[in-house]
């Protein structure tokens, strides 16, 4: 058995099997009698974790190291959904763990990290608007204090009479015009610099939130998006629904045509996608050549209907390379939707979603499936882990 062996492949079952570490019984569940044995319970339990780690990284000869180790515990406990479903398309494709694959593939899927960009740039948007606004109101007072020393000046001025007590105050004055008028061109220059960096910090976020190949918001900002349409609709009562979508045979379509064509393959799906998308309804692409959907305030049916239209439109075209002529054929896609709702927090109903999609793959492709009850239960960890 190798270190890459489908077997590997997490099931919702046990989790020693998939491990190759033999069977172990179940622990003795805890009763109200045992009270006195919980800590000692608690510390051979997180003892077995630790130990079912450290094989993990041993089987798939991983280096130990901080990101390994809660890589490691993500994948065993179910914690995070995305290290989940990215290692096992890689054990099902018979391909090695590898610590550089795992870097690449897994270096971003912090949806902490995505909430505190998120968090900072709203912070720094804000900063700038705050300074915006006094550097402004400092400008204008800053020139209505010229104007009305100017005015002062010129009265003066015309005092023929004052002597050298009035001369001294013009002189005064005049000094007092050109600094103010100095100030003044600093402030305006400051409200440049300002606007400048508002164009900056908008530039960023674009390229922070925007998918470059395709234009489509990128899987960080879909994270944020989720969240937010979570919490509102959860507010209103709304339903909410979420969708995977995944290229046919897209391996196939690169092989045969290059990168460049499946890149254009890419596009041209990802357009597909967004003619549907609006206000309540939201497609970002997730990575490789996933596409991820949000539909507010739509029922599973209606969400199925819309999506699924799209695709018999996108199955009836033949698409032809204009590199060289060569005609790609029939391009599909297959999707998993799911209720979020239903399955209780977006965490659960991404993963209910991608295990409709892998469904979909499973029976045929160029279909949609529906998440069931089964798919949006929270996955079974062996009771000694």
């Amino acid at each position: 058995m190798t270190a890459y062996d489908p077997n590997f492949a997490r099931p919702h079952g046990r989790l020693l099997g998939w491990l190759g570490l033999g069977s172990r019984q179940a622990a003795k569940q805890p009763n109200s009698n045992d009270s006195a044995c919980e800590p000692e319970r608690r510390s051979s339990l997180q003892q077995r974790q630790v130990g079912d780690i450290g094989a993990f990284l041993g089987i798939h000869k991983l280096p130990v190291s901080a990101q390994t180790l809660l890589i490691g515990w993500n994948y065993l406990t179910g914690a995070d959904n995305q290290v989940v479903r990215t290692i096992d398309r890689q054990l099902q494709q018979r391909l090695p763990l590898t610590a550089e694959w795992l870097e690449e593939a897994l270096g971003g899927s912090n949806a902490d990290d995505i909430t505190q960009l998120a968090e900072l740039m709203k912070r720094l948007e804000s900063s700038i608007d705050e300074f915006a606004k006094t550097s402004h109101d400092a400008h204008s007072a800053t020139s209505q204090y010229h104007s009305a020393l100017e005015q002062h000046v010129g009265e003066l001025e015309q005092v023929t009479k004052a002597g050298e007590v009035i001369s001294e105050l013009a002189t005064i004055a005049k000094v007092m015009m050109r600094r103010t008028r100095d100030i003044e061109k600093q402030m305006l220059r400051s409200e440049a610099q300002t606007r400048a960096l508002r164009r900056r910090l908008d530039e960023a976020r674009r390229s922070a939130e925007e998918d470059h190949l395709t234009g489509l918001p990128n899987r960080r900002a879909f994270e944020v998006l989720f969240e937010e349409s979570y919490r509102a609709a959860r507010a209103s009562a709304e339903v909410i629904c979420v969708a995977f979508c995944d290229i046919d045979h897209f391996k196939k379509i690169n092989d045969t045509h290059g990168h460049e064509a499946g890149d254009r393959v890419l596009k041209l799906v990802a357009d597909s996608l967004a003619l549907i998308s609006n206000d309540s309804c939201h497609v970002a692409r997730h990575g490789g050549e996933e596409f991820v959907m949000l539909f507010c305030g739509q029922k599973l049916e209606e969400a199925l209907a819309k999506l699924d239209a799209l695709r018999e439109a996108l199955a009836e075209r033949r698409l032809v390379n204009r590199a060289n002529d060569q005609p790609f054929g029939q391009v599909t896609f297959s999707a998993g939707i799911a209720d979020v709702f239903a399955c209780g927090d977006p965490r659960t109903a991404l993963r209910a979603a991608d295990t409709a999609l892998y469904r979909a793959k499973l029976n045929g492709r160029n279909r949609i499936e529906l998440a069931t009850k089964e798919d949006c239960a929270p996955p079974q960890l062996d009771a000694a882990a």
